[in-house]
């Protein structure tokens, strides 16, 4: 139930992921980039305050050395429903996303994504390890380490300070 599992991966950047139209993203490429992983859903209350602020996070920080990686996720209440193109049309089209959108994976569960094995793993949430809801969010420094956890609840914008130290702006 929801306890630590074992991973054998140092670094998110020995991940593969698949992006929404299902071709392998070798994550080695975002070396020397800080990350910002979430699970996102297009139908959640929480969809509009947080891609409108993922966007304007990005929009601010791309330039520096930041990326933002998006799981879209329908293990909450059904939130993202369609296809992984639908996610992506969905969040590129009306938040005008222009961080990659990946295909859409499981967060938690015998079937979760391995890169969120890692991700949990390394950080631990509330009682347990498991992703308690859309939009947790995972920094990550420039070596592929994580470096905090932020729920639900914590908004993209209240992250910044923390984006800017993991660029070495602060």
């Amino acid at each position: 139930m929801g306890g630590i599992h074992s991973v054998e991966q140092k670094s998110i950047h020995e991940f593969t992921a698949k992006d929404a139209k299902g071709k392998d993203v070798d994550l080695s490429i975002y070396k020397g980039k800080v990350l910002l992983v979430v699970n996102v859903a297009s139908k959640c209350g929480f969809t509009n305050s947080n891609y409108t602020q993922l966007t304007e996070l990005y929009s601010k920080y791309k330039d520096r050395g930041f990326e933002i990686l998006a799981f879209p996720c329908n293990q909450f209440l059904n939130q993202e429903p369609g296809s992984s193109e639908d996610a992506e049309q969905f969040a590129c089209t009306r938040f005008k996303a222009e961080y990659p959108i990946f295909q859409k994976v499981k967060v938690n569960g015998k079937d979760a994504a391995p890169v969120y094995k890692f991700l949990k793993a390394s950080k631990g949430g509330f009682l347990w390890s498991s992703i308690k809801w859309n939009f947790t969010k995972f920094l990550v420094n420039k070596d592929g380490q994580v470096i905090r956890r932020y729920g639900t609840s914590t908004s993209p914008l209240a992250i910044e300070a923390d984006i800017q130290k993991a660029l070495g702006e602060v």
